[in-house]
């Protein structure tokens, strides 16, 4: 406690400005899809909607009013939210102000989101009412970001991270979408928070788009906000609401599983009747009574946290294994699910062995990956994939649901995933045809999301150094999970990169700092990603371009067109036609930014995953990539994607020598 205490002295004088957008410019988002003439019905149609929505007669008691006029093709629908603290009238003159300024900011266009400070306004010739929606989103955060020691911004960050999802329970349960926090950090210092949905979507769309909102948030400066047009997210370490506005509330209950979100009923206060003198000290004493156990409770958590950072270590992963004894499964049961791992059942081979599809009694489909005798995967590697995999809990990783140790047999059985990996779809010409570009964003979108919890959200920093299309499976609905722990390396609090004179990976995905000098960091793991969006939106491996295609690699071949600003001759022809083609050169520019020779140029995952959902965020321009000619293996492995010690080759397209160098 007396840590947090003092990394808390150390900006509480710290200049705090507010976020107040300029009345003379709000933030808008205009894709300019789909637009209109200045005859048009559509636009008749819109003025008419945006006068109602302006007019003295709108709800601006309740802050939020939709509408809708006309017919298709020309019908459309908008809505206005107001910040929940604030005054009728407050309200009506965000609105109008917006709404006068909303036909010069977006010209023409079909649809657009505008927001101030106070209010957003929302207008689309699509149905957007009851509907979450993550496009169009704004970010804005303080410049001044937390000072101190890694162990103090983790707890800093922890409390703020939780006590946000908490808040947001109590937000989706409540009749208006809509809580504000006042909590102590500190006996000198509250944090300060705002969250709200429009009132339209459902509690769990309300939970889901809130929940999304601070997960997006780095929560390491001392303020941000984030907006999207269901839903914002706001915390400070100073008043920013209209406090006396807002009723005031007991703090948020423990977030409960989401399938169970029910309203919260009101609290009565306790009364004795004809003892009210009684009753105000019992009232006192209660509030005293629980304060001081949230201040020891909070202590001890702070506690516990320290100790969980201060001695979790890379060194100390491999006597954890006693952790995941309870996932220790029986070999014959295995053996005979798989059929004695016959051939038949065998859907997939990596690096370190073969993975094969087996039906338990119970009728539990799994993925059984029988690690090969002679892997190099050793027993270390082995207790590293199982106590790594066992902790980590999220939506875009493979579920680790057992393990199984039978003398040389070491076996790892994983959820299944009925569509195999992503290789066996992105580069298969007749599977290819299933993934739309709307399911190719999804999926990246979703590894980014994996990625970052990896490297910022569990509880230790993982690098997972194998990232590749083989490694990205997808279950039933093509939601992609990160598999094959194996190679994962496990950081220290205060550690953020590290040497191997053993440099394991796979052609094409690897860093050049990594290939070349054997040092790999998070932004090893960028590096990869920035591959995987390449090839994602190519549809094609980064190993397969020849002297006949007039580059080395992917690498070489998008950065040409991009220098050539023929950025959309990269996307597969596949899904040429059906996409939005802003949406793909952002995707682009997002990969080479990823790929960049300088890991220091590289975006840390956070900000990838804040350039991918969020268009008001702007993109830096793009520097060379480590272009590299990958030399052969003394013997080709079998499947191309298999893992392997390489001797990597740099080549630069201004040099004409070429040397050899071998990892160190």
């Amino acid at each position: 406690m007396s840590s947090l205490i003092s990394f808390i002295f150390l900006f509480i004088f710290s200049f705090l400005t507010s976020f107040r957008a300029s009345a003379a410019d709000p933030s808008s988002y205009c894709p300019n899809t789909t637009t209109y003439s200045s005859n048009s019905t559509y636009f008749t149609n819109l003025k008419t909607l945006l006068s109602s929505l302006s007019s003295r007669n709108a709800s601006y008691s309740t802050g939020f009013q939709n509408a809708t006029v006309g017919q298709a093709p020309d019908r459309v629908t908008g809505l206005f939210l107001c910040r929940g603290d604030l005054s009728p009238e407050v309200c009506r003159n965000c609105v109008a102000l917006t709404v006068n300024k909303s036909l010069n900011i977006c010209p023409n266009q079909r649809e657009a989101v505008f927001y101030y400070d106070e209010c957003m306004l929302r207008y689309s010739h699509k149905n957007i009412l009851s509907t979450l929606t993550y496009e169009g989103g704004l970010i804005m955060k303080n410049t001044n970001n937390i000072s101190s020691t890694q162990n103090q911004i983790d707890q800093f960050t922890s409390f703020v991270s939780s006590t946000m999802s908490q808040a947001a329970v109590v937000a989706a349960n409540s009749s208006r979408k809509f809580h504000t926090i006042k909590t102590e950090l500190t006996t000198f210092q509250t944090l300060y928070g705002l969250l709200q949905c429009t009132p339209d979507l459902t509690r769990q769309d309300c939970f889901s788009c809130l929940q999304w909102s601070i997960n997006g948030m780095d929560l390491y400066s001392i303020g941000e906000r984030l907006n999207w047009p269901s839903c914002n997210a706001r915390y400070e370490l100073y008043l920013f609401y209209n406090e006396s506005a807002i009723e005031t509330l007991p703090p948020p209950p423990p977030p409960p599983p989401l399938e169970s979100l029910v309203p919260t009923p009101p609290m009565s206060s306790p009364s004795l009747p004809g003892k009210s003198g009684n009753s105000t000290v019992l009232v006192v004493v209660i509030v005293v009574l629980a304060v001081l156990l949230l201040i020891a409770g909070y202590c001890l958590l702070a506690k516990r946290k320290n100790k969980t950072f201060d001695t979790a270590s890379a060194s100390e992963v491999g006597d954890d294994i006693t952790t995941a004894d309870s996932l220790q499964l029986d070999y014959r049961t295995i053996q005979t699910a798989t059929n004695d791992f016959a051939e038949s059942y065998k859907i997939g081979q990596g690096g370190f062995g073969k993975v094969y599809k087996a039906t338990f009694s119970n009728g539990k489909e799994v993925a059984v990956k029988r690690l090969s005798k002679n892997s190099r995967q050793g027993e270390a590697e082995f207790k590293t994939e199982v106590v790594v995999v066992a902790k980590l809990q999220h939506r875009n990783l493979v579920r680790l649901l057992g393990f199984s140790l039978q003398g040389e047999e070491r076996i790892l059985v994983y959820e299944y995933m009925p569509n195999k990996s992503l290789d066996c779809l992105l580069f298969n010409p007749t599977k290819k045809i299933q993934l739309d570009w709307t399911l190719q964003y999804k999926i990246i979108g979703g590894i980014a999301r994996g990625i970052l919890y990896l490297h910022q959200d569990s509880q230790l920093t993982i690098i997972h150094r194998d990232l590749k299309a083989s490694n990205i499976l997808l279950d039933a609905d093509i939601n992609p999970k990160i598999a094959d722990f194996g190679m994962a390396r496990i950081f220290g609090l205060d550690q953020t990169q590290d040497n191997t004179s053993i440099i394991v990976g796979t052609y094409g995905y690897m860093a050049p700092e990594y290939a070349m000098h054997g040092q790999f960091s998070m932004k090893s793991d960028v590096y990869s990603f920035g591959v995987l969006v390449l090839e994602i939106i190519s549809g094609r491996k980064n190993s397969s371009f020849d002297e006949s295609d007039g580059a080395q690699d992917l690498l070489t071949h998008a950065w040409r067109l991009w220098n050539n600003r023929t950025a959309l001759d990269l996307v597969d022809p596949l899904i040429a036609d059906n996409c939005q083609n802003s949406e793909v050169v952002r995707c682009i520019h997002i990969g080479l930014l990823c790929v960049q020779e300088d890991p220091v140029k590289r975006p840390t995952i956070s900000t990838v995953f804040m350039m991918l959902t969020s268009n008001t965020v702007t993109l830096p321009v793009p520097r060379q990539p480590g272009f590299f000619i990958q030399s052969r293996p003394v013997k080709d492995p079998p499947d191309s994607d298999q893992s392997t010690t390489t001797k990597s080759i740099p080549a630069s397209i201004d040099d004409e020598s070429i040397t050899d160098l071998y990892p160190r």
